[in-house]
């Protein structure tokens, strides 16, 4: 009962803190982030702790992935915290940049879920706080002046925006995110794990792209192309509340959009999308009194009361969130199964191969056959001069 009691007391007065200072005793904390506007929101109410000793600062660019390698390597690092997803904590993981939060959770991470916790070996690297993913926006109005009920699948989805072009409705009805570079390459990704295909041989970095599945990718992402007026495109996440303000330039069409999970593909029940997050590190080469500063800061920032006030910002993943309309498109993606990003130290490659050797197979100069064999030979080059590969 002794201990019960003191923990309670302790409690208690951590909150008594939180309202002055966020409960910090002094440090620095200096924030690395990408540049849209939930994370905005997250990094101004860390920035809130700042005072009585404790400063707040941040850099939110859209360059942070160029930046977070070096400015973290540096002793002290020019960050204490780096925001990052899926794929951009890799390079920190990689060069041993960033440190276990273990200690500091238990310490301050009362407020965090375990779903939060994203474990590497065992050990709490980063805290996640929202979640993202492409799937489906719908036209509801062009769909029912089609008399076509909402596709579920990517063969679907063509099969719809066929009737629809046939019956004049639209000249180009659908769209994919099939631009040249990492989009392209996203969109592999995609569909490939709607395949249930893996992306490296079992325990190694040999690419396993070019069977099957690989080429019913490629087969299927052809028959998607880029076009102008839309009635069905698998869109981020993040990008709900631009398609459908009703404040926005095209309220009606906000209004006749509706939002469902990604689709599945080639008669499996996986989403045709990958699951990523966003979250936060702490940087390894900073001293523990900053680290525990950032750490609190960032922990205040993504407390369950800014997703409860601000829900519509993100797919927040702290507790107690009551998810809205707008959140729906990612969370059926969770809840259907789909699977995340791939962290393995060498998927930036492949990513990178992906994204530039795929643009001559889209534009029909070259078999997939043969696409698949030039992503194969550009990620085994950089793979072996990252030493991943002999």
């Amino acid at each position: 009962m002794k201990v019960l009691t003191t923990t309670a007391l302790g409690l208690v007065l951590a909150a008594g803190m939180a309202q002055a200072g966020c409960g910090i005793e002094g440090g620095s904390v200096r924030i690395l982030a990408n540049d849209f506007d939930a994370l905005g929101l997250v990094i101004s109410e860390a920035e809130a702790c700042a005072g009585d000793g404790v400063t707040v600062e941040k850099n939110m660019t859209t360059e942070h992935k160029a930046l977070q390698v070096p400015a973290l390597t540096v002793d002290p690092a020019q960050y204490t915290v780096a925001v990052v997803a899926n794929n951009s904590i890799v390079p920190l993981l990689n060069d041993d940049l960033v440190r276990p939060l273990d200690d500091l959770v238990e310490k301050y991470g009362q407020s965090l879920q375990p779903s939060q916790l994203i474990k590497i070996d065992g050990q709490t690297m980063a805290i996640a706080f929202m979640g993202n993913g492409q799937h489906l926006f719908l036209r509801e109005d062009v769909l029912e002046e089609a008399g076509l009920e909402q596709p579920t699948t990517l063969e679907g989805i063509l099969e719809a925006a066929q009737v629809i072009r046939d019956k004049g409705i639209m000249e180009y009805p659908l769209a994919g995110a099939n631009q040249a570079g990492w989009y392209l390459g996203n969109e592999f990704v995609n569909t490939y794990l709607g395949y249930g295909g893996s992306f490296f041989e079992p325990g190694s970095a040999e690419p396993a792209i070019s069977g099957e599945a690989g080429l019913k990718t490629l087969a299927m992402m052809k028959a998607m192309y880029l076009a102008g007026d839309i009635a069905i495109i698998n869109q981020w996440g993040s990008m709900v509340n631009g398609h459908v303000d009703p404040d926005g330039p095209a309220p009606q069409i906000g209004e006749a959009t509706v939002l469902a999970a990604a689709p599945t593909v080639g008669g499996g029940d996986t989403p045709a999308a990958a699951l990523w997050w966003d979250g936060f590190t702490i940087a390894k080469n900073i001293s523990d009194e900053d680290a525990e500063a950032s750490f609190i800061a960032m922990v205040h920032g993504i407390r369950p009361e800014v997703a409860q006030q601000n829900p519509s910002a993100a797919t927040w993943l702290m507790k107690d969130f009551t998810a809205p309309d707008t959140a729906k498109g990612v969370l059926g993606n969770a809840k259907a199964g789909a699977k995340p990003y791939p962290m393995s130290p060498y998927m930036g490659l492949m990513h990178t191969a992906l994204g530039a050797e795929l643009a001559d197979f889209m534009q029909g100069k070259e078999s997939a056959e043969q696409a698949l064999a030039d992503v194969s030979a550009a990620y085994r080059t950089a793979a072996q001069e990252a030493g991943f590969l002999n």
